[in-house]
């Protein structure tokens, strides 16, 4: 064991000094994977924390959301089926009519979601012509508590509301682009009358009693469409694997020219490699020991470029909010969420990673190292 281990020191010794001879060409490559190893660590980094965090906070959404379709598409619900639900459901369910819609303001070029609070919600009602925003609309308009917004309603109407509250940072992620306004005020915005709702959210069922719910619902009101949990937290990872893949195209330019660099490296030896492996044949190496000598270089080389590539890529994706990834991956609205994501390590990225990356460079120089190692000296050296 003892001999191994000072065999290997010594292999590992010969190989920083062969890779020290030829400084450039080890630091360009060093330089272009270890580039590659931020770009895709970067995605899978920061991809997985939306996910994350997405399903975090969806885990505390509604466990069953109604919604009216007419027409295929999002139609407002009637008191009538209000009536109904309460009707079939009895106490034991909570079920909450929800006011919210979506407002473009041109002055800033952005989507604002709109929220009338109820008490039946849990949410604190707003007085008349008060507003709590999100902290982007403010940053978007330039608001401060005490100002007044105005927005133009659905018949073109001027209509101000005085910002009594600006919702707190840490809750930007669903709150950035939120006003919350009374319900009065809300109905008047929109030209909603009195005894509609824009969708119905159920909770507290119990999950043996939630597909004979979700059964007598679709007889009794075939209309509305049943969204629960499950299938929001698809719908966002599909939406966020997506947008990833967008950002993965960027860097298969890269990957190609990886993937070249490998082909060629695997099709032989340069001039002064092979002289190298003559002269370490012509001195009494074995070709294992060649081999080995020459997977050390090639593994010394990928597992600095995958530590320097990942450890960036983390201070990236957790240090600066993955400043170049954002505009892909968080959309394309004026609006974005300002809010920092729960530094983790998965150990399945991380092992997928190192694979992708330490395997094919070490590798792919063996075949040629081993028929150059199996020649004569000599006639290598020529």
């Amino acid at each position: 064991m003892n001999s191994w281990l000072r065999q290997q020191h010594f292999l590992l010794d010969h190989a920083l000094a062969s890779l020290a001879r030829r400084k450039a060409l080890h630091l360009g490559l060093l330089l272009v994977l270890s580039l590659l190893v931020f770009s895709l660590a970067s995605v899978m980094l920061f991809g997985h924390a939306l996910r994350v965090e997405a399903h975090t906070l969806l885990s505390k959404a509604p466990e069953l959301v109604l919604q009216r379709q007419l027409l295929g598409r999002h139609e407002l619900i009637p008191a009538a089926h209000v009536a109904t639900l309460r009707g079939l459901l009895g106490d034991d369910v909570r079920l909450v009519p929800r006011l919210w819609g979506y407002h473009y303001d041109p002055l800033t070029s952005s989507n604002y979601s709109l929220l009338a609070p109820n008490a039946a919600s849990g949410q604190a009602e707003l007085t008349p012509g008060e507003t709590r925003i999100g902290p982007g609309v403010a940053q978007a308009r330039g608001a401060s508590v005490g100002d007044l917004l105005s927005f133009r309603t659905h018949d073109g109407q001027l209509f101000p509301l005085k910002v009594v509250e600006i919702l707190p940072a840490d809750s930007a992620i669903l709150s950035a682009d939120l006003i919350l306004l009374n319900e009065a005020d809300f109905r008047h915005f929109f030209g909603i009358s009195e005894g509609w709702f824009t969708d119905v959210q159920l909770s507290g069922l119990r999950a043996e009693q939630r597909p004979q719910v979700e059964s007598a619902i679709r007889q009794a009101l075939p209309d509305l469409r049943l969204i629960d949990q499950q299938q929001m937290l698809k719908t966002y990872s599909a939406l966020f694997d997506w947008r990833g893949g967008l950002v993965l195209v960027l860097w298969v330019g890269a990957g190609l020219a990886l993937l070249i660099f490998v082909v060629q490296k695997a099709s032989g030896l340069s001039a002064q490699e092979r002289n190298e492996v003559g002269i370490l044949r012509a001195l009494g190496w074995r070709t294992q020991d060649v081999l080995l000598l020459k997977c050390w270089e090639g593994l010394l080389i990928s597992l600095a470029a995958f530590l320097i590539g990942y450890v960036l890529a983390y201070w990236h994706v957790f240090g600066t909010g993955a400043a170049l990834l954002q505009p892909v991956l968080k959309g394309w609205s004026v609006l974005h969420a300002d809010y920092r994501l729960v530094p983790f390590i998965d150990a399945g990225q991380l092992l997928l990673l190192s694979l992708a990356t330490l395997l094919p460079y070490t590798l792919a120089g063996i075949g040629p190292i081993w028929r150059a190692a199996r020649a004569e000296p000599d006639q290598v050296m020529r």
